[in-house]
């Protein structure tokens, strides 16, 4: 059986932005991707600076309803947290999970942030039956 992809909507003026902030990636943004890319991180086909509806979410995998924030030291000024609860919010709206990281765990502790996604994934999988696994019953 096939399961229908959801179209998330995306605000198409931010697609140059998007190239722009691939292109001048934070050294955390590239640390992560090193892990993320290609498939390597169990199979799951990441993205990174995803347009997703009026924002752009640092990485984005469609399979796990699953976006990575990293957040700078500019996460601490009360306008971009109010900011990022907002876009938060609307992203959960569209049955997304938002999981965060501040650069210095991405720089310091990548261990620890790789063991978070893989508890997210592992939990996903569990509640979630492969395309492959559907009408079987076990």
């Amino acid at each position: 059986m096939y399961l229908k992809r959801k179209i998330i909507p995306y605000n198409p003026k931010l697609k140059e932005l998007a190239r722009n902030l691939r292109n001048n990636s934070t050294k955390s943004e590239i640390r992560l991707w090193q892990h993320l890319k290609g498939k390597q991180f169990f199979g799951y086909d990441f993205h990174r600076q995803k347009p997703l509806l009026n924002y752009i979410a640092d990485f984005y995998c469609y399979e796990l309803n699953l976006v990575i924030e990293l957040d700078g030291y500019t996460h601490q000024f009360e306008e971009v947290i109010i900011k990022d609860e907002t876009k938060q919010q609307e992203l959960e709206n569209l049955e997304l999970t938002v999981i965060r990281f501040d650069d210095n765990e991405v720089m310091k502790d990548m261990n620890n942030v790789l063991r978070v996604l893989e508890g997210y994934i592992l939990e996903f999988e569990k509640h979630t039956p492969s395309p492959s696994q559907e009408g079987n019953n076990y």
